[in-house]
C-alpha cells in the first residue's frame, strides 16, 4: 500500500492521459488507498479480473444489510427518482434479484435477436456516414459515435422517430452520478432525467401492453420464466440500462479507437488495407488500448485481503479498467497499438456475473461504424487534436473535428 499522488481524476491533464500515472500505481503495488473518495484503488489485471468475480464483492450490499449495518450514508431523499431507477436495473443488483431478472431480460435480448439487428445497425452506420461525405467532414462524435447507438437502441424499443432527440440528454445526465464524487448540480440533472425518461417509458410500455410489436419492450412485457416475470420498474430500469450503459460505452469506443488510430498512422494503413480481414481484432485492441470505462466499483461485503493488505467490509474498492488494459504481466508490450493482438483479454466489457449484456450489440456496432468509415472515407484525418470530456470514469471525446 502506497499514497496515491499520481492519481487525480479531477485533473484535466490527467482524464487527457491517464496511462503514465497507472504504469506508476502498478509499479508502486497492487493496492493503494485513496482518501479523498475513500477507496482503495486495484491497478493490476489479475487482481481487478479476481475481484470482479469474487462474490465477497457486489455492486450493492443492500441485499444483505442496511445502511447502517454497512456503516454508509443513506442516499438522499432529494435524490430518490435516481435510486430508484438505477437500483433496479441488472448493473447495480446482485443475486437472487440479479440472477432473476438476467434471465428473464436475457429470453427477449438474445444473440439471435442481436444478430438480427446486424443489417439495420449496418443501414444506419451508412447513413451516418453518408451524410458526413456529403459534408466534407465534420464532428465524428456528433455525427456518427453518438447518433448510431441512440438509433440503434431507439429501434430496439420501438422508440418514434420524433422522440428519440430525447434519449441522449437524458443519458448524459444520469450517467453525471457514475462520476468520482459527483456534485448536487449533477444529481439534481440527474434526478430530473430520471424522472422524465421513467415517465416517458411508462407510456411506452403501457401502449405495448395494450398493442404489442415487434419491438424489445414488447418482448420484456412477454418474457417469463415460471411464474417470474419483470415489473414494470424493472423494465423501465432495464431499458435505460441498455441505453445508458451501451450508448456511453460505443461513442467512446468509437471516438477513443479512431483517435488512436489517427495517433497510429502505420496501424490505420494496415487496417485500411485489409478492413474485413483485420477489424475484429482491431475492435477487441481499441477496446483494451483506450478504454471507454476506465473505473468500476465494488463494495465489500466480506473482509478481503489483496497482497496482503487486509480490506474491511463496508469499504469499497475502484478496480481501474484503464490501468488493467494496459498492464505488462498480462499484455505484451500494451502500450503498442497492435490491431493484430489475438491474446487479448481486455476487461473493458467486465467479468463475472456483471459482463455486459450489451458486448455483442456494441461489438456489431463498432464494427458497422469502423467498416463504413474505413470503406467510404478512406482518407479521413483530423483536424486538430482534440479535447476530452471532464469526466473519467465514462472517459471520452467531447469532439473529433475530421475532414476527407
Amino acid at each position: 500500500m502506497s499514497t496515491v499522488a499520481a492519481f487525480d481524476p479531477w485533473k484535466p491533464s490527467f482524464v487527457t492521459d491517464p496511462y503514465p500515472s497507472y504504469a506508476e500505481l502498478r509499479e508502486r503495488g497492487r493496492v493503494h488507498y485513496f482518501e479523498r473518495t475513500d477507496q482503495w484503488l486495484i491497478p493490476r489485471h489479475a487482481d481487478v479480473s479476481a475481484l470482479l468475480r469474487d462474490r465477497r464483492l457486489g455492486r450493492t450490499y443492500r441485499h444483505r444489510f442496511t445502511d447502517e449495518e454497512f456503516g454508509r450514508p443513506a442516499p438522499s431523499p432529494a435524490h430518490e427518482p435516481f435510486h430508484t431507477l438505477n437500483d433496479h436495473g441488472l448493473l447495480d443488483l446482485e443475486p437472487p434479484d440479479h440472477t432473476r431478472i438476467r434471465r428473464l431480460v436475457s429470453k427477449a435480448f438474445t444473440p439471435r435477436t442481436v444478430e438480427v439487428l446486424a443489417p439495420t445497425v449496418r443501414r444506419l452506420a451508412e447513413g451516418l456516414v453518408d451524410d458526413l461525405l456529403a459534408e466534407g467532414g465534420g464532428d465524428l462524435i456528433a455525427q456518427v459515435a453518438e447518433p448510431l447507438p441512440v438509433a440503434v437502441i431507439a429501434e430496439m424499443l420501438g422508440v418514434p422517430e420524433a422522440d428519440r432527440r430525447l434519449l441522449r440528454p437524458w443519458s448524459a445526465d444520469i450517467c453525471g452520478m457514475y462520476e468520482l464524487d459527483p456534485g448536487e448540480e449533477v444529481a439534481r440533472r440527474a434526478v430530473r432525467a430520471s424522472l422524465e425518461f421513467s415517465a416517458y417509458l411508462r407510456e411506452l410500455i403501457a401502449a405495448r401492453r395494450a398493442h404489442p410489436g415487434e419491438d424489445l419492450i414488447s418482448a420484456l412485457i412477454a418474457a417469463h420464466d415460471g411464474g417470474d416475470r419483470l415489473t414494470e420498474q424493472e423494465m423501465v430500469s432495464t431499458c435505460v440500462l441498455l441505453l445508458n450503459a451501451g450508448h456511453e460505452a460505443t461513442v467512446n469506443s468509437t471516438g477513443n479507437g479512431w483517435w488512436a488510430l489517427f495517433r497510429n498512422p502505420e496501424q490505420l494503413a494496415r487496417l485500411r488495407t485489409d478492413p474485413q480481414g483485420l477489424l475484429p481484432t482491431a475492435i477487441e485492441e481499441l477496446l483494451r488500448f483506450d478504454s471507454p470505462l476506465q473505473l468500476f466499483e465494488r463494495w465489500v461485503l466480506e473482509d478481503i485481503e489483496v497482497a496482503g493488505v487486509p480490506i474491511p467490509r463496508g469499504s469499497e474498492v475502484a478496480l481501474l479498467f484503464g490501468s488493467a488494459n494496459r498492464d505488462p504481466d498480462r499484455f505484451d508490450r500494451p502500450e503498442v497499438l497492435d490491431l493484430s493482438r489475438t491474446d487479448n483479454a481486455h476487461l473493458s466489457f467486465g467479468a463475472g456475473i456483471h459482463y455486459c449484456l450489451g458486448a455483442p450489440l456494441a461489438r456489431i456496432e463498432l464494427a458497422a461504424s469502423f467498416g463504413a468509415l474505413l470503406r467510404r472515407a478512406p482518407g479521413l484525418r483530423p483536424v486538430r487534436e482534440p479535447e476530452w470530456n471532464p469526466g473519467f470514469v465514462i472517459r471520452g471525446l467531447r469532439e473529433l473535428l475530421v475532414e476527407l
